[in-house]
């Protein structure tokens, strides 16, 4: 019995122990765990109040002049790897450094750019920003101090991506880049030719703070180098930006815009840039040089453009001026050749500013030294004439023949309606009878004023403008009136003008008459009046008849053209003429004229129609 219970108290004794060891390898910690303190978070401190200078995270108590590694703080520079390291300093640059505050320092640096002392200026900023100042503190720089490292740094050679570093080093200074910072950055960039650097950090001062925002400097450099990697629309756009910013564009950048404008055709956008320039006050004083100004009229006038020609020409008259004003006087004077193509130009664009500017501009030149040639004269009346400026246009024409019409070796083409003053003709006809009669009636009026002005010429413009209309009684009754009303005598373009009425209406016998009364009068007819003599026998099929006025007129001196003859054998093959043909084709080979075939219009007779459309 008494072992039965120790068995029993032994097995309770094993059962616990086994339970115990069971708890103490159970997968649930907690078990096991014991109640701990938690230990308690200390409270930090204030931030450290020594700021504006990284000279705080080293030993900075240590001045420099104490210092037992001096080379090795000088190869702790400012500037980034890859750019040589100055060598030791010398003792002033030390005492400099440990003396000077920041105004001192400004003027040691205005006199060392002026003698362009880089190195000593870079190196004495290096060593001043780490000595301490009187009140035992580390030399703190503003950003006018900055920007003169970041100069001497530009001019001794530092690359945009050296420089751009610099200028991210400012803020453990807790400076600012203002827009002269970025504007030496932009320097080197335009140096180095990295022009999409240049216009992400011109983007990047657009969107910062208003003390780094672009100014005139900033985008000449942009634009500047834009137009020099031929980037003409990244150009022109920031080109208009500084011009709506108001900006003012150096001469530099506007002299490369117009060349580049030019040369690349793009003439409505050069007449928009200096239209917007000459509205501002800092920069309608711009303008090209001289030949620049040359060229771009020549383009202009090329291309019909009479907006950018009048600038063109108003560019040379203040060259002009320029000239005379200068001491001693510089004479320059424009090609008259151009003043006529200026003309012509207004005549086709209907621009009137033009024709006043290029007349001005011709009297400018020529400083009433000689009068105008008559291509210039002539010019201008076409001008008014296409422009609907009849008075203008009879105007320059008594200008024109008080200038030549007295001369002894004048040209009688000079005030042919028939060839130099057909525009007035034209001009004279638009509304047909309407504006005849007003013209007549002007010069009816002129010639009874206090000056009188009276003018054949004027008066034949009036005769063949009717016979253009086809109103003989108009051209009879004008060219009658210029004897009897103007007291003037009609001259071989009045008899051809009244010839050319008849021959209009098939009145070849009276076309006739007019010339044998021409030639009793003394008058000499020329190569026109037999031209409009033969158009009258033509009209009436009279093919003999117009090649004996042929014959007469090669005898007389003048030469057929080869226009004349070819209708007068287009008319002898129409009227089955061989005879006569043959007599031309031997007078063209006179002349050494090839007559040429006649098939082309020969197709249109022997086209044959048909309505059966299938």
């Amino acid at each position: 019995m008494a072992t039965t219970m120790m068995k029993h108290t032994h097995f309770k004794t094993l059962a616990r122990r086994s339970f115990n060891s069971l708890r103490r390898v159970s997968t649930f910690p907690y078990l096991s765990q014991e109640p701990q303190l938690q230990d308690p978070t200390p409270t930090p401190l204030p931030p450290n109040p020594s700021t504006g200078s990284p000279l705080y995270q080293e030993n900075w108590r240590n001045p420099y002049a104490t210092h037992p590694h001096l080379n090795s703080l000088i190869s702790q520079s400012l500037a980034p790897m890859g750019i040589a390291q100055p060598a030791a300093p010398s003792p002033k640059i030390q005492a400099l450094s440990q003396t000077l505050d920041i105004s001192s320092l400004l003027n040691v640096f205005a006199d060392w750019m002026t003698s362009q002392k880089w190195a000593d200026l870079k190196q004495l900023f290096e060593f001043w920003i780490r000595s301490l100042d009187k009140n035992g503190k580390p030399n703190r720089p503003d950003v006018n101090l900055y920007n003169h490292y970041l100069r001497a740094s530009l001019m001794m050679g530092s690359t945009a991506g050296e420089l751009l570093d610099l200028v991210a080093q400012m803020e453990d200074y807790e400076i600012s880049p203002n827009t002269a910072s970025y504007n030496l950055v932009l320097k080197s960039m335009y140096l180095a030719d990295e022009s999409e650097a240049a216009q992400k950090l011109l983007d990047r001062m657009l969107q910062t703070g208003k003390d780094s925002l672009p100014d005139d400097e900033s985008y000449d450099l942009v634009i500047g180098l834009l137009f020099k990697m031929h980037n003409i629309d990244s150009a022109l756009k920031y080109l208009d930006m500084t011009l709506k910013s108001g900006y003012m564009v150096s001469m530099r950048v506007f002299t490369d815009c117009v060349r580049t404008c030019v040369s690349a055709g793009r003439l409505d956008t050069l007449a928009s840039i200096i239209e917007r320039c000459k509205a501002m006050d800092q920069n309608k004083a711009l303008c090209p040089s001289w030949n620049l100004c040359n060229y771009i009229a020549d383009v202009a006038l090329l291309a019909d453009h009479s907006k950018l020609a009048f600038y063109a020409l108003e560019f040379l008259a203040r060259w002009i001026a320029r000239g005379e004003n200068a001491a001693p006087p510089v004479l320059l004077s424009v090609d008259e050749g151009l003043v006529v193509s200026a003309f012509g130009t207004a005549a086709r664009t209907y621009d009137s500013k033009l024709v006043d500017a290029s007349w001005a501009i011709l009297q400018r030149s020529l400083r009433q030294k000689r009068v105008p040639n008559p291509e210039s004269y002539l010019g201008k009346i076409c001008s008014y004439a296409s422009l609907g400026n009849l008075q203008r246009a009879f105007s320059t024409l008594h200008d024109f023949e008080t200038a030549y019409g007295n001369s002894d070796e004048m040209d009688e083409e000079l005030f042919s309606p028939f060839t130099s003053l057909y525009p007035l003709v034209v001009a004279c006809t638009k509304d047909g009878f309407t504006t005849l009669d007003s013209v007549y009636y002007q010069l009816e009026s002129l010639s009874r004023a206090d000056s009188p002005y009276k003018s054949v010429a004027a008066l034949n413009c009036v005769i063949l403008g009717c016979a253009n209309i086809w109103d003989l009684d108009r051209a009879y009754q004008t060219f009658e009136a210029i004897s009897n009303t103007f007291n003037l005598t009609p001259n071989v373009n009045s008899y051809n003008a009244l010839m050319k009425a008849f021959g209009r209406l098939k009145k070849t016998f009276e076309a006739s008459r007019v010339f044998e009364h021409m030639t009793s009068l003394n008058v000499k007819p020329n190569a026109m009046s037999y031209s409009l003599l033969i158009d009258a026998h033509l009209a009436n099929k009279d093919a003999k008849a117009a090649l004996s006025v042929v014959d007469d007129m090669v005898q007389a001196g003048f030469t057929a053209s080869k226009e004349t003859l070819k209708k007068v054998r287009r008319r002898c093959v129409r009227e089955c003429d061989a005879d006569s043909d043959k007599q031309l084709q031997s007078l063209a080979g006179q002349f050494n004229l090839r007559m040429g075939g006649e098939k082309r219009r020969e197709m249109l007779f022997q086209l044959e129609y048909n309505t059966d459309y299938q």
